[in-house]
């Protein structure tokens, strides 16, 4: 990062999300090339300052561009602290890069840049861009998850080879990177105004409502969060969560809304926020078709012999700790391939919503069946959000419409129809 004019950093300019269906493995490429970018462009500083013979170290400057980076941060609910603290760390790269041309053209005797210089506003504006860029990603990464932060250490490393800086400046970057985190609380709803994206958490894995199949994201409520995007005014951007991790993420603020066929909880109701209802159900069971008399009551489920397959960190795998003390529990890491396990003898039963367990007796006819015929619970599917009530307010708001024109209950026997026809979906 430069240490002059050309760092200012809009405070109010609309973030431009990656098009990808989930974020985080291109927000981090965008940070990455955006880092390349402004070090990249600390030629042309170098060949103004050598021009004016204005000297590379600026104090004044420095403290003026953390003081805007600090009122951005904040406008996009980060920490304005750490994050000064990485773009601090950028900038004192940016001024061993401009030593190292001012070094080099002394030896050379000659600054080949000012031959043809570059003027100054369009540098400004292209380092502008991006450190837009870094707070576009920034807001969709931070905090920074381990999976991410591997591949994000990888690619600085490469770029801080190619502008012959020291290894170390690598891991110091990264250091302060994975210290950005997010302030608690604030007025999402006006966040997602001013950036006109929508971020919204959701698992991937769960059929009808979210399935991520070779990179493409469909379900029914994978259609209601481009919807409710679309309400808002803004882009849907889909962050990657699991069952396990959705808690964690919505404390650590990763996203705006979760769809993703979430059922309230106690522990999510007391961090976050719940539209109301838009799927009624609940819980039954599925095993094999030549099993169906053998599970048609819940009091068979907690037997010695029986071997009852969950998926980790949901509703699910809840109940089944509540109420099975006898049966062996199995926990299958993959909430896709556990219907597999069941037709494939590894198994013998699972609980899970009568919505998934419909959907795939539909896709396996005569090999798995829903065996009891009611349900164990009465369960309910809920938009997850921030605690933000105005959000709250504007999400149940649009619910009402979609709710009373039929829409979640159409999308929902859409994504059945063609879940049953796809041979790709697990």
């Amino acid at each position: 990062m430069q240490t002059d004019a050309a760092a200012t950093v809009p405070a109010s300019s609309a973030i431009r999300a990656p098009a990808a269906e989930f974020a985080d493995a291109q927000a981090a490429q965008s940070l990455v090339q955006a880092i390349d970018e402004r070090l990249t462009l600390m030629r042309d500083v170098a060949a103004a300052k050598w021009l004016s013979g204005a000297p590379i170290l600026d104090a004044a400057r420095e403290a003026d561009v953390l003081q805007r980076v600090a009122v951005r941060a904040e406008s996009l609910g980060l920490d304005p602290v750490t994050t000064q603290a990485f773009f601090a760390g950028q900038i004192g790269l940016a001024r061993d890069v401009q030593q190292r041309w001012h070094d080099e053209w002394k030896r050379a005797g000659h600054c080949g840049p000012c031959d043809e210089p570059v003027g100054l506003q369009a540098v400004r504006e292209r380092i502008d861009t991006a450190n837009e860029q870094q707070f576009a990603a920034l807001y969709l990464l931070a905090p920074l998850r381990d999976n991410t932060a591997a591949a994000v250490m990888e690619q600085m490393q490469a770029k801080v080879r190619r502008h012959e800086l020291p290894a170390d400046e690598a891991t110091d970057l990264m250091t302060t990177l994975r210290q950005v985190v997010r302030v608690a609380g604030g007025p999402v709803l006006d966040r997602v105004r001013a950036t006109n994206v929508l971020r919204v958490a959701t698992t991937g894995d769960y059929a009808p409502f979210s399935l991520d199949a070779n990179g493409y994201l469909s379900g029914a409520d994978i259609e209601l969060a481009r919807d409710l995007a679309a309400h808002l005014g803004a882009e849907p951007v889909f962050v990657r969560t699991s069952w396990p991790g959705l808690v964690n993420d919505l404390r650590d603020g990763r996203f705006d809304v979760a769809l993703s066929g979430i059922g309230d909880t106690e522990e999510r109701a007391a961090l976050g926020l719940y539209s109301a209802a838009y799927h009624h159900g609940g819980k039954t069971l599925i095993a094999r078709c030549d099993d169906r008399e053998r599970f048609d009551t819940p009091a068979e489920l907690d037997r010695p012999n029986v071997r009852v397959i969950v998926n980790p960190g949901g509703t699910n795998e809840r109940y089944v700790r509540e109420h099975v003390h006898q049966a062996q529990i199995l926990v299958h890491p993959d909430n896709r391939g556990v219907f597999a396990e069941i037709a494939a003898g590894r198994a013998d039963v699972m609980v899970t919503d009568d919505v998934e367990a419909e959907l795939q007796a539909r896709r396996r006819p005569g090999q798995l069946c829903r065996t009891y015929p009611g349900t164990l619970t009465r369960g309910e599917k809920r938009i997850l959000m921030a605690r933000d009530p105005a959000l709250q307010a504007v999400v149940d708001e649009w619910l009402a419409e979609v709710i009373a024109s039929g829409e979640p209950t159409r999308e929902i026997e859409r994504a059945m129809q063609a879940y049953v026809s796809d041979n790709q979906v697990p």
